[in-house]
Parts: C-alpha cells; structure tokens; sequence
C-alpha cells in the first residue's frame, strides 16, 4: 500500500520552481529522481528534495493539468511548517521569481523589494526610456 500523496499545484516553469525552493534554504535535485517514503518506496520525480531521515518532497510533472503536483508522503512530513504552509510560501517564491524574471527580460530593474506584516511582497520597478 502506497503511503504517498499527491497534491496539484499551479507551478508551471521548472526554472521559477527551482529557485523558490533555493530561496526557501532546500537543495533541489533535477532528473529521474526517487523520492523515498514509507518503509522504502518510492516514487519517480523530476524535482525532488532529498531530506536525512526519508520523507522526501517531490514534484512530478502532470502533463494534463500542464503543472507540477508535489509528490511526498505525508505521514513522514518532517518540515517546520506543514504542507500547506510549505506550499503557500512555495507559491508566493515562485510567484516572485517569474515576476522578477519578466520585468528583468522588459528592461525593468527592482528598486525597492519590501515584505509586509502581512507576508505580502512589494516590489517596485523601474525602467529608463531613451
């Protein structure tokens, strides 16, 4: 009996998904990789973050929903947040990243990043016409 779960997610670009989970302190590893669960199963994932005592947090690309979906079990959720906490910060990063990308690659630099009371993120930008 499998002891993972699968949870859909609206993370599309593996680049962006990639530098969040930097930005929140994991190491992710790219490729065919094996998350660990329960008792020694696992399952494939091209995204995964290998944790010391199992429990590993994956992402699989779901080709239907054209996104990642996270990939762990959830009985060995070990992080200091639980997984829906996890996945909130996970989304706002991602968010972050694709806008700083979007508005780097339109010839807009960041003036001034700043985190609310709230956990909201306010960035201003600015681009210089000739």
């Amino acid at each position: 009996m499998s002891h993972f779960s699968t949870v859909k997610t609206q993370l599309r670009k593996r680049e962006p998904l990639l530098k969040a989970l930097l930005d929140l302190g994991y190491n992710p590893q790219e490729g065919n990789t094996l998350v660990r669960g329960y008792r020694g199963q696992s399952v494939k994932a091209e995204v995964a973050v290998m944790m010391s005592k199992g429990g590993d947090i994956g992402f699989r690309w779901n080709p239907s929903s054209q996104a990642y979906e996270l990939v762990t079990d959830l009985d060995l959720w070990k992080q200091k947040v639980p997984v829906e906490r996890f996945l909130a910060q996970l989304t706002q990063r991602y968010a972050l990243n694709t806008v700083l990308a979007a508005t780097k690659e339109e010839g807009f630099e960041v003036a001034e990043e700043k985190k609310n009371l709230d956990g909201s993120i306010e960035l201003v930008v600015t681009r210089w016409d000739s």
